[in-house]
């Protein structure tokens, strides 16, 4: 029996964006189709919110929005749920970060992401030229973009509203002991932590995750889990896939993402992976 869903969760990076951090105009055709047809389609992303319209084609809609990992939901304009970090671990974690010298941006809601400014030459240091061999061509574009634009080097920390940190290492070992190192600050602050690649780690408030923002979404709009399919393809994807009714994973995707998922697309996310599989699943 064909699996129709009532609604289907996407996510974005290494899913609907390529490696270049672009979501095709077939992409955004055949998520305006299926919501023609009459099934809801949401994001569900480690990204913010205020990161999503520079990678998408003029006009692009969904039904809603679950953004970093969980931690807001949106329809339109409209906040659904939003969970924030405490003041208290955030400093925390900055005054680590600077110990152990790693990349971090923090997300404050409805503002550009923070780093401090006393932090800055060691962050620099962590892009610099040349691209570590591991490292996905996208997260380096995403990286040199946020130095470029996107980051706000604030002299002191201002406001109490904070989505996520997100956390990179030029190499695998350090991300690697920076994990151990929040492994260690979890037993004195609860949090909850997620990569996304070998690279980096992200950090939101304790039991949220994709999963539970979908979970949120649904009560929202009367449905249920069993009737809904998700697409992705890495950690951060975990508990949403395991959540859903219909699993899918990505062709780009790694071995135990896959073996987790229902399906997985014949093709990557640089060869319009998403559209291809919708097309042939659902029309």
């Amino acid at each position: 029996m064909v699996f129709k869903p009532k609604a289907i969760f996407l996510d974005m990076d290494g899913t609907i964006l390529n490696h270049y951090n672009k979501v095709s105009l077939h992409t955004k055709e055949i998520i305006d189709a299926i919501r023609n047809n009459g099934t809801y389609v949401f994001i569900a992303t480690g990204r913010s919110y205020d990161e999503i319209e520079a990678v998408v084609p003029e006009g692009f809609e969904v039904d809603g929005y679950i953004t970093s990992n969980g931690m807001a939901g949106y329809i339109g304009e409209e906040i659904v749920f939003e969970h924030s970090l405490s003041r208290e671990l955030v400093e925390a974690v900055i005054n680590k970060a600077r110990d152990f010298k790693i990349y971090y941006e923090l997300f404050p809601y409805g503002a550009s992401r923070i780093t401090l400014k006393q932090d800055k030459q060691y962050v620099l240091d962590e892009i610099r030229d040349p691209k570590p061999e591991s490292v996905g061509i996208n997260e380096w574009l995403s990286r040199k973009q946020a130095i470029k634009e996107e980051i706000d080097w604030a002299e002191e920390l201002v406001g109490n509203k904070f989505s996520k940190f997100y956390f990179f290492a030029r190499t695998k070992e350090h991300i690697k002991q920076w994990i151990n190192e929040l492994e260690q600050l979890k037993k004195e602050i609860d949090f909850s932590m997620s990569p996304s690649s070998l690279h980096n780690v992200e950090l939101m408030v304790a039991d949220v995750n994709k999963a539970t923002g979908i979970q949120q979404m649904l009560t929202r709009f009367n449905l249920s889990e069993k009737d809904i399919m998700a697409i992705g393809d890495s950690n951060n994807d975990i508990p949403m896939l395991q959540y859903v009714g219909f699993a899918v994973a990505m062709k780009n995707a790694p071995e135990h993402i896959k073996e987790l998922a229902n399906e997985v697309t014949d093709f990557t996310c640089d060869e319009d992976g998403v559209y291809h599989y919708l097309k042939s699943r659902l029309f």
